[in-house]
């Protein structure tokens, strides 16, 4: 760890990554000469490659505006890079390193063929109009179209990027190359999109969560749930709870908190999805809209009594506080629907705690099943039905979960999810590596 941080300086959120799976694999790997002699960890932890390249667009006032964009093609062991483009003020250099080495470790535990990268900006399109982001999204992958392809890597949505990006991502690519070809996941339905991909990141942290609770003898029925976030993933993961009988009390955005002591119903949900994908909208609005919930500015949901938590905003949104009160307050679950939403000193009160507790790795990886499933189906010139694919979603979510078993039970009816991730994805990956000798 002293290496990774002198090689990475200033990059907290990629040492904190790091350290995250170092403290979980190295018990596992002590005796296992074949990954010391070959410097696994080392090799692991530095990307194959960070590309990194200016983007020049015009906004409508004729101006010209200049971001950053970034491609960390972390590992391809086990099959092409794959993971999501982030836009968003935040996005460095560090972040996408991150969720590129969380990405080969959750990539490998769904099963498929699949490595990690992960890509982005920081252009924000928030305020922006529809042209200038068509226009930024073009630029953007003028420059990214020469290190991506369906056999070598193949990006997706993130943060800032959904469904109308991905289309003018993709229709750029398709006019430089003059290639029809599933190099994006996340596509429109029209034009070799996959069904439930939209669904699938919360529906998975729910099966997750499920398939824990399972474990105890218990389901999600009559539980009640605090969930961050208001986006995609959230508001998916409330869905589903909702579905399997539990009862939703808040949602979030980077404004603050609503906590809805009726129920977050599946009306409401409806509400939200339309309020914050087509009219740009604040969640503190959902007051206004149902008059028996309240809102709680620059706030996070934590506090509220909980049986279960979901964490779907971003990294590093879960402190080590926030987790003591989650264990005060009778919380018996908590699946990461966001990328390592929690902080090492919350993920270390709940190992302690001895919680139900499933890092993002493992729970939050049906988006990317699905997206492996997506270019499957493009591979093939084909198309799966929605029951299909439900059902493999939920045979992936279980067969992670099985994995985390395996790695992760600790005797005494203790299971720590998070070395048992760390600990399946990191052979897999590791095993690859030995197979191919030092390249």
């Amino acid at each position: 760890m002293e290496g990774v941080k002198r090689r990475n300086p200033h990059q907290p959120e990629f040492v904190q990554a790091v350290q995250e799976v170092a403290e979980d694999i190295f018990e596992f790997i002590q005796d296992k000469e074949q990954y010391h002699a070959q410097q696994i960890l080392r090799r692991i932890a530095e990307p194959d490659r960070v590309v990194s390249f200016r983007v020049c667009w015009e906004d409508d006032n004729g101006n010209i505006r200049v971001q950053r964009g970034w491609r960390v093609q972390n590992n391809n062991a086990i099959g092409p890079y794959k993971g999501g483009i982030r836009f968003h003020p935040s996005v460095t250099e560090s972040v996408l390193k991150f969720l590129a080495f969380e990405q080969t470790f959750k990539n490998a535990l769904t099963g498929l063929p699949m490595g990690g990268g992960k890509g982005g900006s920081n252009f924000n399109p928030k305020g922006k109009s529809v042209r200038e982001i068509m226009r930024f999204c073009q630029s953007f992958m003028t420059e990214l179209y020469r290190h991506i392809g369906a056999d070598v890597d193949v990006p997706a949505g993130d943060i800032g990027v959904g469904g109308r990006e991905i289309g003018y991502m993709f229709g750029q690519y398709k006019r430089i190359t003059n290639n029809f070809t599933g190099v994006l996941t996340g596509k429109g339905l029209e034009w070799g999109g996959s069904l439930i991909r939209t669904e699938a990141t919360g529906y998975g942290a729910v099966y997750f969560l499920a398939n824990m609770l399972a474990t105890k003898g218990e389901d999600l029925n009559g539980k009640t749930a605090v969930i961050s976030g208001s986006g995609n993933v959230a508001t998916h993961a409330a869905e589903k709870i909702v579905q399997l009988g539990g009862k939703v009390l808040t949602l979030s955005d980077s404004g603050g908190f609503i906590h809805d002591p009726d129920g977050i119903t599946q009306e409401k949900i409806d509400w939200v999805k339309t309020h914050k994908t087509h009219r740009r909208g604040r969640i503190e609005e959902y007051v206004d809209a149902f008059p028996g919930a309240t809102f709680h500015a620059g706030k996070t949901p934590w506090g509220v009594p909980c049986d279960v938590a979901l964490p779907c905003a971003t990294q590093n949104e879960l402190l080590g506080e926030d987790a003591k009160v989650l264990v005060a307050n009778g919380c018996k679950a908590v699946s990461e629907g966001a990328n390592m939403p929690t902080d090492l000193d919350g993920v270390h009160v709940f190992k302690a705690a001895k919680l139900l507790y499933a890092p993002g790795k493992a729970s939050n990886a049906g988006g990317v099943a699905v997206s492996g499933l997506e270019m499957s189906q493009n591979s093939e010139r084909r198309a799966w039905k929605e029951e299909e694919l439900q059902q493999m979603l939920k045979d992936i979510m279980m067969g992670i979960h099985q994995s985390c078993l395996t790695y992760g039970d600790q005797g005494g009816g203790y299971v720590d999810y998070v070395k048992g991730a760390n600990i399946a994805g990191f052979k897999k990956v590791a095993d690859a590596m030995l197979a191919f000798g030092v390249v």
